[in-house]
């Protein structure tokens, strides 16, 4: 772990934290360690037991100034709750795999009409990104499934919107009759 002590004139800080004074008995104690060549008690159990590089900076003639906080992007991942949103197994698609599957696609598409695209989560986590006229019909979407996944023909599934959810039990409906145009639509297997 790499720890930077910065020595002010007022005080000390570790790694741009707060301010700590001299004149605290707990923070004597560890800049005694420090000045013995030895890691402060306080830091070896943060670490616990593993190894800590220390480094200094001289800034004793300088006032304490607290440092502005830098924006650190989330790089953890969300978890949506109580959804019917199959479990994702794989991961995102990059936006080239996204073309790639439009650029292959399957579906025949008449520009002289409006179109609409429509993002399918498969139940096996994987998804698909299809541009459709908003004439198409809802058994489109389920062909587009099966040709662009064969394994599915033999499977018994259903096609849900996310929000609101529902089933798409109709499928002679047009796209813009079941509402659905630049939706999300959720495969689940039965």
């Amino acid at each position: 772990v790499q720890i930077l002590l910065k020595l002010w004139r007022n005080g000390f800080s570790l790694d741009d934290g707060e301010l700590r004074s001299y004149s605290d008995p707990t923070n004597a104690q560890f800049l005694e360690s420090v000045k013995r060549g030895e890691i402060p008690v306080e830091l070896q159990r943060l670490v616990h037991g593993g190894q800590v590089n220390l480094d200094m900076e001289d800034h004793q003639e300088q006032e304490y100034v607290k440092p502005r906080l830098r924006f650190k992007a989330f790089s953890g991942e969300g978890q949506k709750l109580g959804s019917l949103t199959p479990e994702i197994v794989s991961t995102p698609s990059s936006p080239e795999e996204e073309e790639k599957s439009i650029l292959n696609a399957p579906v025949l598409i008449d520009d002289s009409i409006p179109a609409t695209k429509i993002q399918i989560r498969l139940a096996d986590g994987s998804r698909l990104i299809q541009r459709f006229n908003q004439t198409h019909r809802i058994k489109d979407i389920r062909d587009f499934i099966i040709q662009s996944r064969p394994a599915f023909a033999m499977t018994d599934f259903v096609l849900v919107t996310t929000y609101p959810n529902k089933e798409l039990t109709d499928e002679s409906l047009t796209l813009q009759e079941a509402d659905i145009l630049n939706t999300v639509i959720l495969q689940q297997l039965k």
